[in-house]
């Protein structure tokens, strides 16, 4: 059976066909797609959207400890807020077998950093495989499992972007998911509670086990070397692979699928065999610096590769800087007239209204993950920081804390505030602090591809869930002062967050709006404008709402407005800014 997949799909198909018992996951691109297919299988595979990656992980290492195979996937930044129950169930080992799939983002196409995971698979002392396109991605999850039951461990695998995305044809082979029996589940306290003098052992034991991967990593088949030149041999893995054998095609390659423990022996060997050794790998020089570390020389380079995604043109580069047989890379040119095209909040979004409120109370906004970021920029201009899931609150009270005066709020949305923002606002109830959080509620985790979350009323499978009110969430913390307003409604708004921002109590404000594409909502009406009465005063433009665009210049840098009806979702937000009438809802 072959099928054209990408990676993340191919490992869902993998994971059915190795009898996952238990799947869970927070959404996070690239890695959104995994659990995704992963519910196709939900006849053999229990899955389940947590409501964040360390709760993911957690059920995922439960299941392992009942004896059902389990896996949990993340992107980047996810595996950081996982790596707590990570570190110690590494020691503790798994019964039945766990893959953690963490999804790199190399170029940061949609995180707020760029790291490498195999850095955390070192610090945890887990196996890591590194597939290199889709067949591999499938073969690899396969293995995983048996590997993590082999050598009672987690099993980490590494995808970026470019796997995650990238499809390919897929041998699936022989393809039947079905139920895997469990393992019989043991009550074993020395196991499963790591106290320290239970830990203690644990940590020798997990040195041993270690030296044992080592020297099953060198006869691994997941490892390999295709001989061609052995003048210069490159050692490689993951996408880097493909890379390597579109520009070096006819040089020596170590092509490496499991890359941490590093099999040193494997490495050596290779070393002696060739001329010259060079190592190809996105990011971080994982590879590089513990084969130097060997005591092995390495062929140095000035062209950039560990920074950003590696794509061909870098590796073209690298090549005529050792080689001189390839021109340089040819840099496309951009013509200077193109506009740009910035993200933008939808048209119809009720994000923007709140940014266009804060902006004009005055406020310093602490941000979040989400489409909401967009609100930072112009002409909306309403959003500080951003730094991580659930940190709008912490740095909130942390800025009213440290004396800052003014109108501080906190703003993230109804997804981020299940996964990291209750624990937020308890502290600030806690300590005192009288921090205003705005929740943006359309129901829906929206920037990752509208998954539902416990606000939504659906799982994953798309099975009723009660649904998860924040308002009853907030009184049951103790705050007094909680607020639903519409979000399209911006005289309240002001209203409401002027009052929150002034008072002197901590304060919660729900901006209730569906998300109009989820809703399907986008052409739930339409604006248009009165030419004669619109008098070009530019009111309506710093909504910054992709249906707002300009017509007749009526004096120099000022235009009257005309709505896009392609684009307008008749949210009627540009009506209420508009002081002249101007602006009506035909439909």
């Amino acid at each position: 059976m072959k099928k054209f997949l990408s990676a993340n799909e191919a490992v869902a198909y993998a994971a059915a066909q190795a009898g996952c018992a238990v799947a869970s996951a927070y959404p996070g691109t690239p890695s959104t797609e995994i659990l995704e297919n992963i519910a196709r299988f939900k006849d053999t595979v229990k899955c389940e959207w947590a409501v964040n990656e360390k709760v993911a992980m957690e059920t995922a290492i439960g299941a392992s400890m009942a004896g059902g195979r389990a896996l949990t996937a993340m992107k980047h930044v996810g595996l950081n807020v996982a790596m707590d129950p990570l570190m110690t169930f590494t020691y503790v080992g798994a019964t039945g077998g766990m893959v953690v799939i963490s999804a790199d983002d190399p170029g940061m196409h949609s995180s707020q950093n760029e790291q490498d995971n195999r850095n955390l698979a070192k610090f945890a002392r887990a196996p890591l495989l590194e597939p290199s396109d889709s067949q591999e991605a499938y073969d690899f999850t396969v293995a995983a499992f048996d590997l993590s039951e082999k050598f009672e461990v987690p099993v980490l695998i590494r995808l970026t972007t470019r796997t995650s995305h990238s499809s390919s044809l897929v041998d699936l082979g022989d393809f039947r998911p079905a139920p895997r029996p469990l393992i019989p589940y043991r009550r074993n306290i020395r196991k499963h509670i790591p106290v320290p003098m239970f830990a203690r052992g644990q940590r020798l034991a997990a040195q041993k086990r270690t030296a044992a991967m080592e020297a099953a990593c060198c006869a691994s088949p997941l490892n390999r070397v295709i001989r061609g030149d052995d003048s210069l041999g490159i050692v490689t893995s993951a996408v880097a692979y493909q890379y390597t054998r579109e520009i070096f095609p006819e040089f020596s390659v170590l092509k490496l699928g499991w890359t941490n423990p590093l099999p040193k022996a494997l490495v050596a060997d290779f070393a002696k065999s060739v001329g010259r050794l060079l190592v190809v790998e996105e990011l971080d020089p994982f590879l590089e610096d513990q084969i130097k570390a060997m005591g092995l020389a390495v062929v140095s380079h000035e062209t950039e590769l560990n920074m950003l995604e590696l794509n061909a043109d870098r590796l073209q580069n690298l090549r005529r800087e050792l080689l001189g047989d390839v021109p340089a890379a040819a840099v496309p040119e951009v013509d200077p007239q193109l506009p740009t095209r910035p993200p933008v909040l939808c048209a119809g979004c009720g994000h923007r209204g709140v940014f266009y409120v804060l902006h004009k109370l005055g406020a310093v906004v602490t941000g979040d993950i989400g489409c909401y970021t967009l609100g930072a920029f112009p002409p909306l201009d309403a959003m500080d920081s951003t730094i991580c899931m659930g940190a709008s609150i912490g740095n909130a009270a942390g800025m009213r804390k440290a004396g800052l005066k003014g109108r501080i709020c906190a703003v993230l949305g109804d997804s981020t505030f299940f996964h990291s923002g209750m624990t937020g606002i308890l502290s600030a109830r806690y300590n005192g602090t009288p921090v205003t959080t705005v929740v943006l509620d359309n129901r829906i985790t929206g920037m990752t591809g509208h998954q539902d979350n416990p606000g939504s009323g659906k799982t994953l499978t798309g099975d009723p869930a009660p649904v998860t009110e924040i308002d009853a969430i907030a009184r049951a913390m103790g705050y007094k002062k909680v607020v639903t307003v519409s979000a399209d409604d911006l005289a309240e708004l002001e209203r409401i967050l002027a009052d929150a921002m002034d008072g002197d109590e901590g304060a919660l404000v729900i901006a209730y709006a569906p998300c109009r594409i989820a809703a399907k909502l986008t052409k739930e009406g339409l604006c248009e404008t009165d030419p004669s009465a619109c008098k070009a005063c530019g009111a309506c433009f710093k909504l910054g709402c992709p249906a707002i665009t300009r017509g007749e210049e009526v004096r120099p840098g000022f235009f009257k407005m005309k709505i896009d009806p392609n684009l307008c979702a008749g949210c009627r937000q540009c009506s209420q800014v508009c002081k002249f009438g101007a602006i009506k809802r035909v439909r």
